[in-house]
């Protein structure tokens, strides 16, 4: 449904119910909507009370939500270089009842530059894009979510220096890029785990995600893939719903 806007956002929003109702998330009516990806994201983060999450890219707050409702009393915060999706995002934040921390500011200005300590989780969505040719320009509003303007290279050096030594760093990206993210989180990280996301289970992997250790010296482990669709009538497959509706997460 389409509701009014919020006083700090200047523009239409819809609002939206995800995991079947326990969160609520106002986004830009027109323009970038987060869905399917954020909440494969936050179904792979298992922070426990009092760690400390980070989510790169933020937008109007959907992973952080949804982070929320799955791991209480973990501490979140949100890195987001887009002022107006930075202001929804703390809306949702106060519509949920949520304590995060929301900070203007950019992925290619480096880590250090936020100041704080390392986290125990860094997380994120990072757009599919970075070379402009290989895409149609999208709509105005999606062109900031969809386009990487410095390269995946700064979202991976961002993440590796937000965490701690032995922190996880988990990433939802296209499929195609796995080699460019094995190798660009390798750096100083690795225990890899992936897990292949299908829209069918005989079609090809469309999305990735990847979870990495900071330090971590054990075998990649390539985990059983997640099939979100059948041929039957229904919209997702029953292990898709239970991890869109909340009531199981994606296991490591």
């Amino acid at each position: 449904m389409t509701v009014a806007p919020f006083p700090q956002f200047e523009g239409e929003v819809v609002e939206n119910a995800l995991l079947g109702g326990r969160v609520r998330l106002r986004q830009p009516a027109r323009g970038y909507r987060a869905g399917m990806d954020a909440a494969l994201l936050a179904a792979v983060v298992a922070a426990e009370p009092g760690q400390r999450v980070i989510e790169a890219g933020c937008g109007a707050g959907a992973v952080l939500m949804q982070i929320a409702a799955r791991c209480p009393g973990a501490s979140l915060t949100g890195l987001e270089r887009d002022p107006a999706m930075a202001a929804l995002a703390r809306e949702n934040a106060v519509l949920n009842g949520v304590e995060a921390r929301i900070v203007e500011g950019d992925v290619a200005a480096g880590f250090r530059t936020l100041d704080v300590p390392p986290f125990d989780w860094a997380v994120s969505n990072p757009p599919f894009f970075d070379d402009p040719g290989a895409l149609r320009a999208p709509a105005e509003g999606k062109l900031g979510a969809w386009m990487a303007d410095d390269g995946l290279k700064a979202w991976t050096s961002f993440l590796l220096k937000a965490v701690r030594e032995g922190g996880r760093i988990v990433v939802i990206h296209r499929a195609d890029r796995l080699a460019d993210l094995l190798a660009l989180l390798g750096e100083t990280a690795g225990s890899f785990a992936v897990r292949g996301v299908h829209p069918y289970a005989d079609e090809p992997a469309k999305r990735v995600l990847v979870q990495a250790i900071k330090t971590g010296k054990a075998p990649l482990r390539l985990l059983p893939p997640l099939v979100l669709h059948d041929r039957s009538d229904a919209k997702h497959t029953a292990e898709a719903e239970a991890v869109l509706r909340g009531e199981s997460g994606l296991e490591w």
